[in-house]
């Protein structure tokens, strides 16, 4: 098969949060070979291709001076937004080709190191920084949430100001407080990385809850007498519901004579009106807490570029459980307990325990790239494609088609019970 644009760059990704801590962006990391060249106005062509009109917003990481530069040459108003480093922009040449993009139209985000902030002569050619804080800045930030959470009068405490600008786009922002301070209060555009850690951490001393707008979503769906294909699509999209849907079906109070081995099974053996009256059990105890949802949103996409990975003549039940195999690969995380223990509670097929446990099998190959794809070393992308003989172009369009379709599922209204 011919070798096309797609073919030539190898991606990676990461997800940019708005206020809503919804998906607002992504941020596609774009390596290129440059002993290789890579026709930019045909990748840029390609992407748009891929990039549907209700996708999040794409900003393009372009990892090859060559191909950044030839992006800049050639890109337009309608291409994604691009970055450039400031490391670049101290060549006259790029800085030029930067100045004369803006020109054009094209929507340029200027990224830098920690501290460092653009040059005043070239300030005006990027319409929003990616921004890095400096230990000395994460604390000034801190300090001033600290103080609009105690209600003191600023003019009576020290005259700490934050160095969170409202509109910029900031990265490797490690704490919950911090993040809340830059959406929330300073309101930043987003937030490049989620600090799940941190979040999670908040929770080790309680069970995490299934989200409140997901249950809705459920019930509101029964109740219009949606099909099984869409209820299970929305049941698929909360990991804490899905699990404990699973082992709610396994049960010994169901007294089921066979395991239930997937969300479609339960579906089927159990019926949408038994459904109904679980979910309505699981509503008063479940979080609306938004810090959450990044959490849940980033476990779905892996086990929805998981199942995109397949090949496209594989049948519906090997996606499903591809799709669960992904969403279990860090179930770890939301229960706090070992993945040996979270997957010992109810039936799982061996194909997924061994990919998730011993990194053995055939669905490897799939947890393995999808995993990869979740950074900005897209030399990984290569590797793993020659390691399991992969065809790079065929992930990367996985990869497109996947992050294009993430987009919020906010539900209808209020739940009357």
């Amino acid at each position: 098969m011919a070798k096309t644009v797609l073919g030539s760059v190898s991606l990676g990704y990461q997800l940019l949060w708005n206020q809503l801590r919804q998906l607002g962006g992504v941020q596609l990391f774009v390596g290129a070979d440059d002993t290789a060249p890579v026709d930019a106005p045909h990748l840029l062509s390609a992407l748009d291709e891929s990039w549907s009109g209700q996708a999040p917003t794409l900003l393009l990481s372009v990892q090859s001076p060559r191909l950044l530069a030839d992006m800049l040459d050639h890109g337009t108003a309608d291409s994604p937004w691009i970055e450039v480093h400031e490391s670049l922009l101290r060549d006259p040449a790029m800085a030029q080709r930067a100045h004369r993009a803006h020109q054009r139209g094209m929507k340029l985000i200027w990224r830098g190191e920690p501290g460092q902030r653009p040059s005043a002569a070239l300030a005006s050619c990027f319409l929003r920084n990616m921004v890095a804080l400096t230990a000395e800045e994460a604390l000034a930030g801190l300090r001033v949430s600290l103080r609009k959470h105690n209600g003191t009068d600023a003019s009576q405490s020290s005259k700490v100001t934050s160095p969170v600008l409202a509109g910029q786009i900031y990265e490797a922002v490690a704490s919950r407080v911090l993040t809340e301070h830059c959406l929330d209060e300073q309101k930043a555009w987003g937030v490049a990385g989620w600090p799940m850690e941190d979040v999670l951490h908040g929770y080790r001393q309680q069970r995490i809850q299934p989200g409140h707008r997901a249950i809705v979503r459920l019930t509101e769906a029964i109740d219009a007498d949606d099909s099984v294909e869409h209820i299970e699509l929305i049941l698929s999209e909360e990991p804490i519901l899905a699990y404990r849907f699973m082992r709610y079906a396994n049960s010994a109070g169901l007294g089921l004579r066979t395991g239930i081995d997937s969300i479609r099974h339960g579906l089927m053996v159990l019926g949408l009106s038994q459904l109904r009256s679980w979910l309505l059990e699981q509503l008063p105890h479940a979080t609306s807490d938004l810090n959450l949802q990044p959490v849940r949103t980033a476990l779905v996409l892996r086990a929805r570029l998981m199942e995109q990975l397949l090949d496209a003549g594989d049948g519906n039940d090997l996606r499903r459980e591809v799709y669960l195999c992904g969403l279990l690969s860090q179930m770890d995380l939301m229960l706090g307990e070992p993945l040996n223990a979270a997957l010992a509670r109810f039936p799982v097929s061996e194909r997924v325990t061994s990919a998730i446990l011993d990194h053995s099998g055939p669905y490897v190959p799939y947890l393995e790239m999808a995993t990869a794809l979740e950074s900005a070393n897209t030399q990984a992308t290569r590797v793993l494609c020659d390691l399991h003989r992969m065809n790079l172009e065929e992930v990367n369009r996985a990869l497109l088609r996947t992050l294009s379709n993430a987009r919020p599922h906010p539900a209808k209204g209020l739940l009357l019970v």
